[in-house]
This record gives structure tokens, sequence and C-alpha cells, in this order.
């Protein structure tokens, strides 16, 4: 069973490829409105990562034990 810090790490980790798939299909599509879509998409997903690094911090500073896992 996961901790809830590796939960929150582990989700954090498919944030970051989700993100990143995101901003290859931005750079590679045609469509206007479809790039603008994957861009947006993209920053978004940016704000939640930069939320749950924060909560990351969080738990190694309440949990020290879990620091790098």
């Amino acid at each position: 069973m996961l901790t809830v810090s590796a939960q929150v790490k582990q989700t954090l980790a498919s944030l970051k490829g989700v993100r990143a798939t995101l901003e290859t299909f931005a750079q590679i599509e045609q469509n206007n409105e479809a790039r603008e879509a994957f861009s947006s998409g993209a920053r978004e997903i940016g704000l939640v990562i930069g939320d749950l690094e924060k909560r990351v911090g969080l738990l190694e500073f309440q949990e020290p034990q879990y620091k790098g896992f």
C-alpha cells in the first residue's frame, strides 16, 4: 500500500508526463485553435503541478521519513 506522500508524488509524475505530451502536441499541431487548446491545457496542468509540488513539500516537512521517495 502506498503512502499518501507516494501517491501524491506518483500523481505529480503522471501530470508532468501529460503536460509534456500536450506541449509536444501544441508544437506539431497545424490548426491554430487546436494548438491553443493544447497549450492552454498544458498551462492549466502546470498550475496543478505547482500546487502539488507545494503539497509534496508540506508532506515531506510534516513526515520527513518520506522525503525523497
